[in-house]
């Protein structure tokens, strides 16, 4: 995602293990991102919500101001990704040249953690199944996800970009009831009437100012949003058998190196000599978009839980339709308004019963 963001069971998983007794190398390697994890239905994680993008599963008492605003502080730095993607896309450079960029600048995050996580001789080694479900997730989620929201960005807005990918929750609350058996509440049920309005108006109301390329953008973003619902719903009993740690760290890596592969059969390496600008937004994206936010998030996870910080992750869209006014001029039109206001409230009602 992706980027979406979307929970932080990578770092932690880290952070307890050094709470556990990990020593200083540990810390080091600790400045791994996790992209968001969740639970069962719902950036909306896996479960009806999980936890924001960067979330992971948590416990703390939802009482600490501190918590609450490391969480913040991290949904906010997490939103930036579509804006500084759209910053890029002002310069001569395609979405999977971007993608390369971002991935290869983080990848060195992974591998750390890769390596950190091999070193537990308390687990079981993976299987060939294992191996496979992962690799299979992987692509779905990370790479798949990402390439499609990198693509979608170059047609729509940046805050129409978060609040399609805010819809995550609701899709695995479809996706579980089509293919699991889940039965869908009635409250559920006028929330996602609420999210899927709100975005039919929203992307109405962009394809006025921002031309007939808008809903081929909106539908290659929701697209991204769709991957990662699948993968959060197929990768519940991964994780709970290879372990977050070990299955994020890796599955990560599977997406990086699957990034860069598209990159060198699609591009020629010419294609890497790009503006300083870039470079400097690239890695913004990997650093200020991805590691930071993510030790954020597990810190105020820590300190208030996974379902108080899902909850607080709502504003994201928020955060993303307000820098992309400050950064690139975007402007919100009364459509368009009135729809984001009806996908958070949507959302929220999906997800605030588990909270």
């Amino acid at each position: 995602m992706a980027d979406q963001n979307k929970s932080t069971r990578l770092l932690s998983a880290l952070v307890a293990r050094m709470r556990r007794g990990g020593s200083g190398a540990a810390a080091a390697i600790a400045s791994k991102p996790a992209p968001a994890s969740g639970a069962a239905t719902g950036r909306g994680e896996p479960s009806s919500r999980a936890a924001p993008e960067g979330c992971s599963h948590g416990g703390g008492s939802g009482r600490s101001p501190i918590g609450a605003a490391l969480v913040l502080l991290a949904a906010v730095a997490f939103s930036a990704k579509a804006v500084l993607i759209k910053l890029a896309y002002r310069y001569p450079v395609d979405a999977a040249t971007l993608l390369s960029l971002r991935m290869a600048m983080s990848l060195p995050f992974f591998l750390a953690a890769a390596a950190w996580a091999g070193r537990d001789t308390t687990v079981p080694a993976l299987g060939r199944r294992d191996w496979l479900e992962v690799l299979a997730l992987g692509l779905l989620g990370y790479y798949l996800a990402s390439l499609l929201d990198f693509l979608g960005l170059q047609y729509v807005s940046a805050g129409l970009e978060r609040l399609i990918l805010f819809l995550y929750p609701t899709l695995v609350l479809v996706l579980s009831a089509l293919f699991l058996g889940r039965r869908i509440r009635r409250r559920e049920l006028a929330a996602l009437a609420l999210s899927y309005g709100g975005i039919l108006l929203a992307v109405h109301g962009a394809a006025d100012w921002a031309g007939a390329r808008a809903p081929l953008g909106a539908a290659l973003v929701f697209a991204s949003a769709l991957a990662y619902a699948l993968y959060l719903i197929g990768s519940g009993r991964t994780i709970r058998r290879v372990g977050p740690l070990r299955f994020t760290a890796y599955a990560m890596t599977v997406a990086c190196a699957a990034v860069l592969l598209h990159f060198a059969v699609t591009h020629p390496w010419s294609a890497l000599v790009l503006p300083r600008e870039v470079y400097g937004l690239g890695l913004a994206m990997a650093l200020v978009s991805t590691v930071l936010p993510s030790f954020l998030m597990a810190e105020g996870i820590r300190r208030i839980g996974a379902e108080q910080a899902a909850l607080l992750g709502a504003v994201g869209p928020v955060a993303t339709i307000f820098l992309g006014y400050l950064t690139l001029g975007e402007h919100l039109m009364p459509a368009q308004a009135t729809g984001a206001g009806l996908v958070i409230a949507g959302v929220l009602l999906v997800t605030w019963r588990r909270a």
